[in-house]
């Protein structure tokens, strides 16, 4: 798709940044929205001070006064989470496109450019910028090759569900997105899910660093507070979004998997062994719902050992069992590597002994390490072997020997 006209100055693309006690990490995001290549004239800012009390929105109001990029700042009483700002800022937005800066992060002095230019390029709805972390931990699995038109189901950007994406601002409206105010966290994955889903397409950009997240010294990050309650009540809000827009089968499936093992798994890690009886109980009881709903053997084949064996202990309600593997995971123990019957088994806790996990809860299915070594599951299809090719090569050069008139034979 060509580049698309702008309409009565609208810019092509409105930042929006909802903002709550972000100093100093606010001096150094808006200075990166300011360098943007895309230039002033093409850009504007919607910040919304979410009640801080830190000089923030004072910090806000006078950017504004001297950039060049337009900038609108709303001022209001704290929301209590990252949904009511972004809410109230997209209202406001007037750009082709939106993006979603957090306060505490920053730009590469590309990006915007680069974005827009891809998703008017490819006509797609969503536009995934490189994100790498700067003293935390980011997602990379997904960032391997820059797509025009990424598969939802085949790719990796399943796994990056953060609100930090651009995204056509029609299709937001046409469908009356919004984030849901009421979770408290994962809202993020629910509102860029649906977009993946009811869009039409999502680009990569991979060959330049467009976003860079931060880890806050002062660790007053909302994705590190709140407890174990709020994401189960994540895991229960996106997998009842999968369900409703994807039909059972290998599609939904492979969706199921990103909430499965990245809201509802860790839940059931190695700190389980620590926890109350019952925080153990009430754990349980939150998980069995969704693994009655959701949980099939498609979801558990595309699943590394140790996350099939603990999620399949939650569906069969084996506390005794889960246990005891979270105690090995704790410890860093590694399983032994099996080959039976054509299949590669990890012998995790349990296994062989009689207990309700059958021997296929321990087969590989995806590729995983243990013991320091990659561990591939057996193909689907056995290869014909080297030799075997061999064999059928000189069976047939002696066939057609023989079927030669002699006067050329050898």
């Amino acid at each position: 798709m060509a580049d698309m006209p702008r309409k009565n100055h609208e810019p092509d693309v409105s930042v929006i940044i909802g903002a709550y006690d972000a100093m100093p990490y606010l001096v150094r995001c808006l200075e990166s929205v300011e360098a943007q290549t895309i230039g002033a004239d093409r850009m504007e800012i919607v910040a919304i001070d979410d009640g801080s009390t830190d000089g923030t929105g004072e910090y806000l109001e006078d950017f504004a006064a001297r950039t060049a990029v337009p900038v609108r700042v709303v001022r209001q009483e704290n929301s209590g989470g990252p949904s009511g700002p972004r809410n109230r800022g997209l209202a406001l937005a007037r750009g082709r496109y939106v993006f979603f800066l957090d306060a505490d992060d920053y730009f590469g002095e590309e990006a915007l450019e680069r974005m827009v230019a891809m998703g008017d390029r490819a006509g797609t709805d969503v536009v995934l910028g490189k994100i790498v972390g700067v003293n935390r931990g980011a997602a990379k699995s997904m960032w391997k090759e820059t797509v025009e038109r990424a598969d939802l189901y085949s790719s990796n950007i399943k796994f990056t569900l953060s609100a930090q994406k651009l995204f056509r601002r029609d299709l937001l409206v046409r469908l009356g997105m919004s984030f849901d105010e009421k979770l408290k966290t994962g809202e993020d994955a629910l509102f860029t899910m649906e977009a993946y889903l009811r869009g039409n397409g999502v680009s990569v950009v991979a060959d330049y660093t467009c976003y860079y997240l931060v880890g806050r010294e002062d660790r007053n990050q909302m994705t590190k507070k709140g407890g174990y309650q709020r994401r189960f009540d994540s895991a229960r809000a996106l997998m009842g979004l999968i369900a409703e827009y994807v039909p059972p089968g290998p599609r939904r499936d492979a969706l199921m998997i990103r909430p499965f093992v990245i809201t509802l798994l860790p839940q059931f890690g190695p700190g389980l062994v620590k926890q109350k009886p019952a925080v153990h109980d009430r754990k349980m009881a939150l998980a069995a719902p969704l693994m009655k709903a959701y949980w099939t053997p498609g979801v558990s084949r595309g699943l590394k050992v140790n996350e099939r064996l603990r999620l399949m202990c939650v569906a069969e309600g084996r506390l005794d069992l889960l246990l005891d593997i979270a105690a090995f995971l704790r410890d860093k123990k590694e399983p032994e590597v099996l080959h039976r019957d054509g299949r590669v088994l990890l012998a995790y806790p349990h296994f062989g002994d009689g207990a309700p996990l059958p021997d296929q809860a321990y087969e590989v299915t995806v590729t995983e390490w243990a013991g320091g070594r990659r561990i591939e599951p057996p193909r689907t299809r056995p290869r014909v072997s080297f030799a075997r090719r061999a064999v059928r090569k000189a069976r047939r050069t002696l066939l057609s020997a023989l079927r030669a008139p002699r006067a050329h034979r050898v």
